[in-house]
């Protein structure tokens, strides 16, 4: 089955680009080319353009687009928090640019994909369905903006969401590294958010045409669970090494989340997406399919308070302070 459904005429009023950008872009066989881009934007800036966001009234359907570091159990875990409806497209390791052009392989497409809350992603954004919209990049995030044009893609997906619905609330979801980074895990978090997740790939973005768009903190919520965690303050948990998973023969998986990291994910998406604590919520979730995960009554409290402070002092997420 193709993976692409359809050709998009709602963006053919973009402008067309010029050649070759300090991004080390090009222009590739198919979609709507982006304006030249604009000197860089600084942050200050982008954080002043960003639009204030009211609390939603009610259940969102989300859209999700991303990789493994997205996966069908954290979307499926936040939609049971929230009662909403949710879709996504996913792959492994996969960049914005391959989501977005046909002859560009998303690795793990068929595995990934293989379930009902599958939706293509250009059908789903064309739609005007979805309420918000939540975008990731590939790690390693500096690869993705040297080879894959980052900001270039992530421009053409929040004005493809925008055309489909002009109202959507547009996400970008900041994930993390490996473990056994080179620069040091908690090292590479901190950096990377400034430098890599908002100084390139956000003000990017905005530099070819694209709104600047709301921020889901996720390495910055997993990071301080992490630091809490080793501190002897998140009960039941001592290490960073257990919010991640094990491979089948029993070894350390480096950068996968385990149900307790993807439980962690979800209420930072939850505590975004609705301006709200996500204090309260229930610790009995399930996976996507249909697995039941129990996290520790008081472990969950620890981390949903947490999850509430971190996502509060940010103010790129949009939630008030």
């Amino acid at each position: 089955m193709q993976r692409r459904m359809m050709l998009w005429a709602g963006l053919a009023a973009v402008a067309a680009a010029g050649a070759a950008s300090v991004f080390g872009w090009r222009r590739w066989s198919r979609g709507p080319a982006l304006p030249a881009p604009r000197a860089s934007v600084e942050l200050a800036a982008y954080q002043a353009a960003l639009s204030p966001l009211m609390p939603p009234e009610g259940p969102l359907r989300v859209f999700h687009l991303g990789h493994s570091l997205v996966g069908r159990d954290m979307p499926a875990m936040l939609a049971q928090m929230a009662g909403h409806d949710h879709a996504s497209q996913l792959g492994w390791g996969t960049p914005l640019r391959a989501h977005w052009e046909d002859a560009v392989e998303i690795a793990g497409f068929a595995g990934e994909n293989a379930h009902p809350h599958f939706r293509p992603a250009r059908a789903a954004l064309q739609s005007g369905a979805y309420d918000a919209v939540v975008l990731t990049e590939m790690v390693e995030l500096r690869d993705a903006i040297r080879w894959h044009a980052s900001p270039a893609y992530l421009a053409r997906w929040v004005l493809a969401a925008q055309a489909g619905n002009p109202d959507a609330r547009i996400y970008l979801y900041e994930t993390w590294h490996r473990l056994d980074d080179p620069a040091g895990w908690l090292d590479r978090i901190g950096a990377d958010l400034p430098a890599l997740w908002l100084g390139e790939l956000a003000q990017g973005a905005m530099a070819w045409g694209a709104p600047p768009v709301h921020l889901i903190p996720g390495g910055q919520v997993l990071a301080a669970a992490v630091r809490a965690a080793e501190a002897g303050q998140v009960p039941g948990v001592a290490q960073r090494e257990a919010f991640f998973a094990r491979n089948p023969d029993g070894s350390q998986d480096m950068i996968h989340l385990n149900d307790l990291g993807a439980y962690l994910i979800a209420l930072a998406h939850y505590a975004v997406l609705y301006h709200r604590s996500p204090q309260g919520l229930p610790a009995a979730v399930a996976r996507a399919d249909g697995t039941p995960v129990q996290v520790p009554a008081d472990t969950a409290a620890a981390l949903q308070a947490l999850t509430w402070d971190v996502v509060r002092a940010i103010p790129l997420t949009g939630v008030a302070p």
